[in-house]
C-alpha cells in the first residue's frame, strides 16, 4: 500500500501546475535539460541518472553547466552567465548537491539559484517506500516551502562590533503566491487539507502577514480543509503521528527544517525527491542531501534522490511513460533488496545499483 501511495504522490507532485500560469506544453522529440552535477558525490549520481535515462531511452539531451558564484558589476554575486543562459533557454534543470561555503564571502549557491530564477515554491513529497523499513509506515504528506525570502533573504549586517543582525523579510506578494500554490496543489491532487505552519504568536508582523495571506487563500478554496498550527506543535505531532498531516505550507526557514524532518520519517534525504517551481515555466529538480565529500569518488553514493527528482522532472515535461518505467525500476530494485547501496541497507556500489535499475528498465521495454 505504501509503495502505491508513494508512486502516485511523486507522479502528482506537479499537479498544482495545471493552471494557466504554469508550465509550457512540451512537444515530442528530444528535449534539452540543463544539468548541474554539483559538488562531492554530485557528478557520480548525475552520471548514474544519465545512464538510467539512456537505458530507458528517455528523449533527453543534457547540457552540463557548472555553477560557482562570481562577482558581477558593482560586486553583486551571480551565477556564471553560461549557466544562466542555459536555464533561461531550456527552462528545465536537474541539479546535484552544491556545497554551501561558510564564511566564504558569498551567498549559498542554492539560495542564489532560487533568487536568480525566482524559484518560489519547493515541493517535496514524503511518502513511505515499499520494502524500505523505517519506524513509520504509510506516511503520505507534502511540504510546500516558500523559497525566496524569510530568514534566507541574505540580508545581514554588523550593527556594532560583536553584534550581527539578520533580517527576516516577509512580503504580501510572496506569501499570497505560495499560499495559493499550496491550495491549488491540494485541489489538483485530491488532497483533503492544507496546514499553515507559523509562529505568528511570537513574530506577529512577519508570520502574521504570512498567516493572513493563507487565510485569504483558504477562503477561495472552501473544498479544502484549512488548519493553522505553530511550528513547534507541528514538529511534536509529526513525530507522534505523521498520518494526521496532508499538505503543509510554510515560510522559508520553517520549510527547510520541517521538510528534512519529514524526509527522516521515510528513510532520509537519500530517498527524497524535490522540485523547485518558478515563474515563466522555469523549474529545477534536485537532490536535497549534502555533497558527502567523505565518500566522493568511492562509488558508494546512492543516486535514488536525484533519480526520483529526475522522474518528477520527466512528468513535469509530459514524459509520463518514461517516468513510470524509471520509477518502477527504481522501486522494484529497492523492494527486491538484492542490490542496494550501503545507506539503503546493502553493500553494493553505486555503479552496481545503477546497473540493476538499468537492467530492470530494459526489461520493461
Amino acid at each position: 500500500m505504501a509503495g502505491n501511495i508513494w508512486r502516485s504522490a511523486v507522479s502528482q507532485v506537479v499537479g498544482a501546475m495545471k493552471t494557466g500560469t504554469q508550465p509550457r506544453t512540451f512537444v515530442r522529440g528530444m528535449r534539452t535539460v540543463t544539468l548541474i552535477p554539483g559538488d562531492g558525490i554530485g557528478p557520480e549520481i548525475s552520471t548514474a541518472v544519465m545512464e538510467i535515462f539512456e537505458a530507458a531511452k528517455a528523449p533527453i539531451q543534457w547540457e552540463e553547466r557548472n555553477v560557482t558564484a562570481i562577482q558581477g558589476p558593482g560586486g553583486k554575486w551571480m551565477i556564471p552567465p553560461d549557466a544562466k543562459e542555459s536555464m533561461d533557454r531550456n527552462k528545465i534543470g536537474l541539479k546535484g548537491p552544491l556545497k554551501t561555503p561558510i564564511a566564504a564571502g558569498h551567498p549559498s549557491m542554492n539560495l542564489l539559484l532560487r533568487k536568480t530564477f525566482d524559484l518560489y515554491a519547493n515541493v517535496r513529497p514524503c511518502v513511505s517506500i515499499e520494502g524500505y523499513k523505517t519506524p513509520y509506515t504509510d506516511v503520505d504528506l507534502v511540504t510546500i516551502r516558500e523559497n525566496t525570502e524569510g530568514e534566507y533573504s541574505g540580508i545581514e549586517h554588523v550593527i556594532v562590533d560583536g553584534v550581527v543582525q539578520s533580517i527576516k523579510l516577509i512580503t504580501e506578494n510572496a506569501s499570497r503566491r505560495i499560499a495559493e500554490y499550496a491550495f491549488e496543489y491540494a485541489r489538483n491532487n485530491q488532497r483533503a487539507s492544507v496546514t499553515a505552519v507559523h509562529k505568528a504568536n511570537i513574530m506577529r508582523m512577519s508570520d502574521g502577514l504570512f498567516l493572513w495571506k493563507c487565510r485569504e487563500a483558504a477562503e477561495k478554496y472552501k473544498d479544502i480543509k484549512f488548519t493553522e498550527m505553530y511550528l513547534d506543535t507541528v514538529c511534536l505531532n509529526m513525530v507522534q503521528d505523521p498520518t494526521q498531516f496532508d499538505v503543509l505550507v510554510m515560510p522559508n526557514l520553517y520549510g527547510d527544517i520541517l521538510s528534512d524532518l519529514c524526509a527522516g520519517l521515510i528513510g532520509g534525504l537519500g530517498v527524497t525527491p524535490s522540485g523547485n517551481i518558478g515563474t515563466n515555466g522555469v523549474a529545477i529538480f534536485e537532490s536535497v542531501h549534502g555533497t558527502a565529500p567523505d565518500i566522493a569518488g568511492k562509488d558508494m553514493a546512492n543516486p535514488t534522490a536525484l533519480l526520483l527528482s529526475a522522474v518528477m522532472m520527466l512528468r513535469h515535461m509530459g514524459l509520463h511513460a518514461h517516468a513510470k518505467n524509471i520509477e518502477t525500476a527504481c522501486y522494484d530494485t529497492i523492494r527486491d533488496k538484492k542490490v542496494l547501496t550501503k545507506d539503503l541497507g546493502g553493500n553494493s556500489k553505486c555503479s552496481e545499483f545503477t546497473a540493476a535499475i538499468c537492467q530492470r528498465v530494459r526489461d520493461l521495454d
